[in-house]
C-alpha cells in the first residue's frame, strides 16, 4: 500500500506524534512518501534577514506569497534546508530510513512558472506583478520515487520545484502532494494541518465542511485558500 502524507509548515502540524504514526505505518510494510511545507519558518527567516514576507491577494480572494528572487533564496533555506533535514532526522530516530529531497533533485517535480501574478491592492485595484518565482506542478518523476521506495527508503520532499528552464520555483505543498499521489496511484493522500479541515470561513472553526459530494467538488473550490 502506498500513501502520500503532507505535513503542514504551520505551528502544531509537525509533531512527534505524526512522525511516530508514519514510522508505525512504514514498520507495517506500507510505502510512504512525505511532503512538507515551511511557510512559518520562511516568514521568520524573512523578518530576521530584513526582507519581510509579502502576501498578495488574487482577484478570486486567494492569499499567497509573492516570491521574488530574494524570497526564493530564503524559502529554499527554510524548506530544503532546515525543515527537510529536521524531519528526516526525526524519522531516522524512529528507525525509518528517510531520504530528504527537494523537487529540483532528479527533476522530481517539474513545474510551469507563472508569467505574471494578478493581485489586488488594499484599495481593490488590480495590479500585475512580474519576477515571481512560483509555479504549478505539471509532472512528477514517479519512476525515481518508485525506485527509492523499492530500495526501502521513505522519501521526504521539500516543495521546491524545477521549471523547464532550470529555475527553482516555490510550489504549493498541498497541490504538490496531490500531484505525487496521482503519479504514484497512491491508495490515499493524507494532509496533516493545524486546522480541523476545509472551512467555509477560515477564521471560524465551526464552519467546518464535513462532506463534499463528488459531483459538487467544483462548487467548494472557492473555500480552498491555497
Amino acid at each position: 500500500m502506498t500513501l502520500v502524507v503532507k505535513i503542514g509548515g504551520s505551528p502544531g502540524a509537525t509533531t512527534a506524534n505524526i512522525v511516530c504514526e508514519i514510522a508505525k505505518c512504514v514498520a507495517q510494510g506500507e510505502r510512504i512518501v512525505v511532503l512538507h511545507g515551511g511557510s512559518d519558518l520562511t516568514n521568520a527567516l524573512s523578518e530576521r534577514l530584513g526582507h519581510p514576507a509579502r502576501m498578495v491577494t488574487s482577484p478570486g480572494g486567494m492569499v499567497s506569497r509573492y516570491t521574488d528572487s530574494e524570497t526564493l533564496h530564503i524559502y529554499a533555506m527554510a524548506v530544503a534546508g532546515q525543515i527537510n533535514t529536521e524531519l528526516v532526522a526525526c524519522l531516522q530516530q524512529q528507525g525509518i530510513n528517510a531520504l530528504g529531497l527537494a523537487g529540483v533533485d532528479g527533476r522530481l517535480l517539474l513545474a510551469r512558472r507563472k508569467s505574471i501574478v494578478r493581485s489586488l491592492t488594499p484599495e481593490g485595484r488590480l495590479q500585475i506583478l512580474r519576477d515571481d518565482y512560483t509555479g504549478q506542478v505539471e509532472r512528477v518523476n514517479d519512476r525515481l520515487l518508485r525506485q527509492l521506495l523499492d530500495a526501502g527508503y521513505t522519501p521526504v520532499i521539500a516543495p521546491l520545484a524545477l521549471s523547464r528552464e532550470g529555475e527553482r520555483l516555490n510550489v504549493d505543498g498541498d497541490r504538490a502532494a496531490a500531484a505525487v499521489a496521482v503519479a504514484l496511484q497512491a491508495e490515499a493522500l493524507v494532509i496533516m494541518t493545524n486546522v480541523p479541515g476545509l472551512l467555509a470561513d477560515p477564521g471560524d472553526d465551526t464552519t467546518l465542511i464535513r462532506n463534499i459530494p463528488a459531483e459538487r467538488i467544483a462548487d467548494f473550490a472557492e473555500y480552498a485558500q491555497g
